[in-house]
């Protein structure tokens, strides 16, 4: 049989390892300086784009989407002509793909840090970085489709089952949950509000985690553990077993992010049950990397990439058993709002998604520069820093987050709450010293691989096209006799992509549809009321500040959260919240039930100065809400596009909306001044004070019980 001869690209390769390095520095170093802002308040510098409010998603940005998403695009553009022994489909567009990620990248740090968020976590950025997004993605996987369409290996192997159910997936999470109403060039409001904004958020969030870090990794994992350990992957049949029944259940768990709050019971429900079962396919999938390694002890033992891959791997294994256990009720009511998230979060993204990019990082350069590792030991060093600094990094947490638990609901015998939030918030800050400095131990080790694949670089030479010869796809192909069934899916990639979406659409429309088309879900408050112009100017400014970072707007159903906060969140009292700000941390108490708990003046002095109000917080100060003036020019247009969403305001509104304001912003200003304090009206501070002394107004004058109705 003729080979055909052709080359492999390996250009795109390095550029996205380097983007790779240099973006996961750039968002693990952001990750350190919020970390230490949390246990120092001062080093958030008085600054508004150095705050902790605008830097926590600018690093969970960099580090899911620019180190993360580059090590995906690392690994697919390496990995993917080889196994399809072809060359990439377009360069063209595989440049397009690298450069327009990058400006991506560029662009979310510079509105991020500048004030220009949705408020959604891990989906923060405005409409235009959205649309950039998808065009980019669709980019990708017309390249990646295009190598596929043409390749000379007939079955597909593992990792392009994982690769492509996570292009198809993430383009199915990322349009739906980015449907908004632009306002201005970079401000929009959520398609969705309140309960069914939470819904929709937390089946995006929950799964870009499972679609973006897990999936396309995993493919990684079934491509380079292999290949390091020069042996084949334990099981097949485990392989088949654990794409399908992953991608399936997977999209269902995102209510567990939800449990005991408004959310409807059956969806919350619906996502423990599935969660529960995720514990056998993700284990499935570990079993299959580790098992791969039996026999190879010796290796794993000498060789720094087997070492990061075995415990990559294992945290993946502790990652997908402790979600599971997260999503059941009675101990999702200790992890919810607390450290033991964050804990939980890091232990996949340090150790699953890190070691296995460093791993792959180890195995790859040398390749490309056609040399070998310039230092197995400053590998190795690596290896226990990075262990170390993981390890100190997550036990703090879990002992935080047990901590506060038990303050929190701890009585006094007369029946009082024994602590209050400040104090709980003290007792934790020096676990927040130690998560810390376990961060800047891992990131140290970062710093020392960057340094030793820099001179393997400069050691070796490096292959820009590299050589290669196959046959040609045969045209006519008959099955081999007793070949399994599912050979038959992995020779034709446009079935395996259409049987992924429906895979992974089935459960999204099961919860989502009853959720928005079946009214008693969302049950009615007839007390409650659209946000006032200032109100919206105020809520405005407070998600540009990122306060959703440290605040929950949901209150528990359990004795000591109402006791603590005010009576228990109810679904029908956030129909006009676009986007929703329930919230899925608190650093700092919950707001439900803010209004009139304080004086107009109280707000004013702790956004000055906090500790001057509560000593002891760690809340960072803004004073440039003093200084800068609402933005009323913009008033109209967000009253016209709240009323397009649903928003009851009269027709015609816009026209008196800012005289609404002003008269509401100096009654405000009046009442400072008897306290004597003299700000003008048209200030920032003026318009978030309106929001805080709003929030729970609606519902605290009225019997709840009798005005909480099924609009049927």
């Amino acid at each position: 049989m003729q080979l055909q001869k052709f080359s492999y690209d390996n250009k795109i390769p390095k550029m996205f390892a380097i983007a790779t390095l240099l973006w996961g520095a750039v968002g693990m170093l952001v990750g350190v300086l919020i970390a230490f802002q949390l246990a120092f308040p001062v080093l958030n510098l008085g600054y508004s784009f150095t705050t902790f409010g605008r830097l926590r998603p600018l690093h969970t940005n960099a580090v899911i989407f620019a180190f993360v998403g580059n090590g995906i695009f690392t690994a697919v553009y390496y990995a993917l002509p080889r196994l399809l022994k072809t060359s990439m489909w377009s360069n063209v567009l595989s440049k397009i793909h690298f450069w327009g990620w990058q400006l991506i990248i560029v662009s979310a740090a510079v509105t991020l840090v500048s004030g220009f968020t949705t408020g959604k976590e891990y989906a923060e950025l405005e409409w235009p970085i959205d649309i950039a997004i998808t065009l980019v993605w669709v980019v990708f996987g017309i390249n990646m489709f295009g190598t596929i369409l043409t390749r000379r290996e007939r079955h597909l192997y593992v990792a392009i089952w994982f690769f492509i159910a996570s292009w198809v997936t993430v383009a199915m999470l990322h349009i739906v949950n980015s449907f908004e109403i632009p306002v201005s060039f970079m401000k929009s409001y959520s398609w969705y509000a309140g309960v069914q904004d939470a819904l929709v958020q937390w089946w995006y969030g929950h799964n870009a985690v499972a679609f973006f870090l897990t999936t396309p990794y995993l493919g990684l994992m079934y491509y380079f553990l292999p290949k390091a350990a020069e042996r084949p992957i334990y099981s097949y049949r485990l392989s088949i077993v654990h794409f399908w029944s992953l991608i399936f259940l997977y999209i269902w768990a995102g209510p567990h992010h939800l449990l005991y709050t408004a959310l409807p019971d059956w969806a919350q429900s619906l996502g423990t049950a599935f969660s529960v079962m995720l514990i056998l396919p993700s284990w499935g999938g570990m079993i299959n990397g580790l098992f791969t390694l039996r026999g190879a002890w010796d290796k794993v033992r000498e060789n720094p990439v087997l070492k990061f891959f075995v415990v990559a791997v294992t945290c993946y294994g502790m990652a997908t058993f402790e979600g599971p256990m997260l999503s059941l009720k009675n101990v999702n009511a200790i992890s919810h709002y607390s450290d033991w998230t964050i804990a939980h979060v890091h232990v996949g993204a340090l150790g699953w998604n890190g070691f296995m990019t460093f791993g792959m990082m180890y195995w790859l350069i040398p390749k490309l520069f056609n040399t070998q590792l310039y230092s197995k030991k400053l590998a190795s060093v690596h290896f226990w820093i990075g262990t170390l600094g993981i390890i100190l990094y997550a036990i703090p947490m879990y002992w935080a987050a047990f901590r506060s638990y038990f303050m929190m609901k701890a009585f006094t015998p007369s029946g009082q709450l024994q602590y209050q939030f400040i104090d709980i918030v003290q007792t934790v800050v020096p676990f927040y010293v130690l998560r810390a400095i376990g961060g800047t131990i891992y990131l140290c080790g970062v710093f020392v691989m960057v340094y030793n694949l820099i001179k393997t670089a400069k050691q070796g030479s490096f292959v820009a096209s590299e050589a290669a010869e196959a046959p040609a796809l045969e045209k006519k192909y008959k099955s081999p006799a007793g070949s399994f069934w599912h050979a038959v899916i992995e020779r034709k990639p446009i079935m395996l992509l259409t049987l992924s979406l429906i895979v992974v659409g089935i459960g999204g429309l099961v919860e989502l549809i009853p959720t928005f088309l079946i009214k008693s879900n969302v049950p009615t408050i007839a007390s409650v009321k659209p946000y006032t112009p200032l109100e919206l100017q105020g809520r405005d400014i407070y998600i540009r500040e990122g306060c959703y970072n440290c605040h929950s707007q949901m209150i528990r159903p359990f004795r000591y959260e109402v006791a603590r906060y005010g009576e228990y969140s109810k679904a029908g009292e956030f129909v006009y919240d676009h986007p929703f700000q329930w919230g899925s941390k608190r650093t700092g108490p919950d707001l439900a039930r803010e209004g009139g708990k304080n004086t107009d003046s109280w707000h004013f002095n702790h956004m000055l100065e906090p500790t001057s109000m509560s000593p002891g917080s760690i809340m960072p100060r803004y004073p440039w809400l003093f200084d800068n003036t609402i933005e009323i020019s913009t008033t109209n247009s967000k009253i016209h596009a709240m009323r397009k969403l649903g928003v009851p305001y009269a027709e015609g509104y816009e026209s008196k909306a800012n005289n609404d304001l002003q008269q509401q912003a100096n009654a405000i200003a009046a009442n400072l001044k008897k306290d004597k304090i003299e700000v003008d009206s048209k200030k920032e501070i003026i318009a978030l004070i309106a929001y805080l002394q709003r929030l729970g107004k609606d519902i605290k004058t009225v019997d709840s019980t009798k005005t909480v109705t099924a609009n049927n």
